[in-house]
């Protein structure tokens, strides 16, 4: 099941701040909204949030895709070292082949 979080943050079309503004409670039975503080839009229904699933799924792939890049690209100073020995066009080829290993869904 998608994280509660990532519907939030699709419903609202931004990251609220979840530990004040949005209070999130799972009592084991499932995760809830505990407290909704946000000012620009009303507290969804559980209908308006069970609608943003597939887009939620989406965003969960991405963030996976994105932290799967970030190992493999390394460090900005493994990066700039591996430029400076194989050059910008080896660089460029080698971030391509890791976007195509780890590629992101349209949003």
């Amino acid at each position: 099941m998608i994280n509660l979080d990532k519907k939030i943050r699709i419903y609202l079309g931004r990251t609220p701040d979840f530990t004040k503004e949005i209070i999130l409670f799972d009592d084991g039975q499932g995760a809830y909204i505990k407290e909704w503080n946000a000012t620009d839009k009303p507290k969804p229904t559980d209908a308006q949030l069970n609608a943003l699933s597939s887009q939620a799924t989406t965003l969960e792939n991405n963030a996976i895709a994105v932290a799967n890049r970030q190992k493999e690209y390394g460090s900005i100073a493994s990066q700039i070292e591996f430029i400076t020995e194989k050059g910008l066009e080896a660089w460029k080829t080698n971030v391509q082949s890791i976007k195509t290993k780890y590629p992101k869904e349209s949003e």
